[in-house]
C-alpha cells in the first residue's frame, strides 16, 4: 500500500531540476504546491514528503518556508551519500540531520542513503554497518539506496556522465545485489537492519527486475521502500498496463512513491529536469496516480476512479 507521496526527486540537485531555468525555486514551489493539495484533494489522510534534497541544504528549506511550500506537508527528506559523493564525513550523519530540524518543524525523513561497491565491497558492508548505527531510531525512515546495481548497459540520471569519470560510475554499484542478482556483502548483511531501515528502487519502465525484487525484499524482510512513478512515462505506449503491474507487484509493501520527471514536450525545455509549463498537468498526473493506487489503502476518497489518458 501507498504510505506517502513524495514530490520530485533532488529539486535542488541540477542533475534533477534546470536550475539554470528556475535559479530561485518559484517555478519549483508553485509545482510542489499544486501537487501537494492535488493529492490531498485525493486522499486527504496520505503523508505528503518534499523530494528528498541533495546537498543537505538548511538554506534550500527555508527558501520553501519563505514560499509557503511547507505549509502544505507532512515530512521533508533528505538525501546523503558521505563516502562517495559528498563533502563531508559519515559520522557527521547526525549533525546533518540536526542541521534540518533546526530550520523546520516537520519530520525529517532519509529517503536515499547509500555505499557504492565501486572500490570495494567491504567499504559498502562497512558503510551499511555504520549507517544503520548512526540513522536508525533517529529519523522516522531510512531507505537505503539500492536493492540492484544499474544495468551496465544503461544510463545513470546524471548530468554529465562519463565526464565525471569515477563518480559517474559509482551510480552503477550502490546495489546490495550485483547486476545478475548475486548478493554482494553488503546483501549478506541488510537483513540485520531492515527492522528499521528500507529499501530504495527505481524501476524502469517494463523493469525486468520487478519480480526479483519483490522475492529479495521478502528475503530480507522488508516492509518500507521507496519508488517512482514517471510522469515522463506516462506518455509511454502501455503505460497504465505497467504501472498497474508495477504498484500490484509492490502492494504488500509500505510505499513512498515518488512523482517526478518531466515529459520533454511538457517541459520548458526538451528535459526531464526542465520545470513544466503547465504545474497543475504535473498535479493532476499526481493526484490520477494517487486516486488509482490507494484503492487499497481503505482511505475514503472524494474523487471517482480516474483514468489517465495521456495527450499524445
Amino acid at each position: 500500500m501507498i504510505e506517502a507521496a513524495k514530490i520530485w526527486n533532488e529539486p535542488n540537485n541540477k542533475s534533477h531540476w534546470d536550475i539554470a531555468i528556475d535559479p530561485d525555486w518559484r517555478q519549483f514551489a508553485s509545482l510542489a504546491i499544486a501537487a501537494c493539495r492535488a493529492i490531498r484533494g485525493a486522499r486527504p489522510a496520505l503523508q505528503r514528503v518534499l523530494g528528498g534534497i541533495s546537498p543537505i541544504d538548511p538554506s534550500f528549506i527555508r527558501n520553501m518556508q519563505a514560499q509557503g511550500v511547507l505549509d502544505d506537508f507532512d515530512a521533508v527528506a533528505v538525501h546523503g551519500f558521505p563516502l562517495d559523493w559528498n563533502l563531508w564525513k559519515i559520522d557527521e550523519w547526525p549533525a546533518k540531520i540536526e542541521e534540518i530540524k533546526a530550520v523546520t518543524r516537520l519530520p525529517v525523513w532519509v529517503t536515499e542513503v547509500g555505499v557504492s561497491s565501486f572500490g570495494a565491497e567491504e567499504v559498502q558492508a562497512w558503510g551499511l554497518r555504520r549507517t544503520a548505527e548512526l540513522l536508525i531510531g533517529r529519523v522516522p525512515r531510512i531507505h537505503w539506496y539500492s536493492l540492484y546495481d544499474l544495468p551496465s548497459t544503461w544510463e545513470a540520471t546524471t548530468r554529465h556522465k562519463e565526464a565525471e569519470g569515477s563518480s559517474y560510475y559509482r551510480h552503477f554499484h550502490m546495489g546490495l545485489l550485483r547486476e545478475d542478482g548475486t548478493p554482494k556483502a553488503a546483501g549478506t548483511l541488510f537483513d540485520r537492519y531492515a527492522h528499521g531501515m528500507g529499501l530504495c528502487q527505481w524501476f524502469h519502465f517494463e523493469d525486468h527486475r520487478l519480480e526479483s525484487a519483490v522475492r529479495w525484499m521478502r528475503r530480507f524482510g522488508v516492509t518500507h521502500l521507496r519508488t517512482g512513478l514517471s510522469w515522463a512515462d506516462s506518455f509511454r505506449p502501455n503505460a497504465l498496463d505497467w504501472f498497474d503491474r508495477q504498484m500490484d507487484a509492490l502492494a504488500e509493501f509500505q510505499v513512498t512513491v515518488t512523482f517526478c520527471f518531466t515529459p520533454e514536450h511538457r517541459g520548458i525545455e526538451p528535459h526531464h529536469t526542465s520545470p513544466p509549463r503547465d504545474v497543475n498537468e504535473f498535479a493532476d498526473f499526481c493526484a490520477q496516480m494517487i486516486d488509482r493506487y490507494c484503492a487499497q489503502t481503505g482511505i475514503s476518497s472524494p474523487n471517482t476512479r480516474q483514468v489517465l489518458r495521456p495527450d499524445r
